[in-house]
């Protein structure tokens, strides 16, 4: 199971060509993509236009959606927040450290274009997808 962040939907809905959004791309049909609540909200909260909203949100709901967060997910989100700025890392968004931690959690791998989650993978064994 691939989560695929915020951070790649948006490039690929706004037609940026990289190689997360290609790798997107080429998965689609073929590899077990899902989506959190968290991510449907970030994403579609973005579009301005009501036709593409429509289209896009129809997409995203073709998956998988997880409920992301819950006591459990929280508190041990606060504790990796926590041990990450200990070990001298300050994460730029708390809806990061929450995908995350859900993904470790869960042990589904992520596919992401979003600094935040490199001290995850580093310090907590945060599983991504390689491009």
């Amino acid at each position: 199971m691939i989560l695929v962040d915020s951070s790649v939907w948006i490039d690929y809905f706004n037609g940026r060509k990289t190689v997360k959004t290609d790798w997107l791309d080429t998965a689609l049909g073929n590899k077990p993509i899902t989506i959190g609540d968290l991510i449907l909200a970030e994403v579609l909260q973005g579009f301005e236009n009501d036709n593409d909203f429509k289209t896009a949100k129809k997409l995203l709901l073709s998956f998988p959606c997880f409920e992301m967060v819950g006591q459990e997910i929280a508190i041990k989100s606060a504790q990796n927040y926590r041990f990450l700025r200990k070990n001298g890392v300050t994460v730029r968004k708390t809806i990061d450290v929450i995908i995350g931690t859900f993904c470790i959690h869960s042990q589904i791998s992520l596919l992401h274009d979003d600094r935040d989650f490199d001290p995850m993978e580093k310090f907590l064994k945060l599983k991504t997808i390689k491009t």
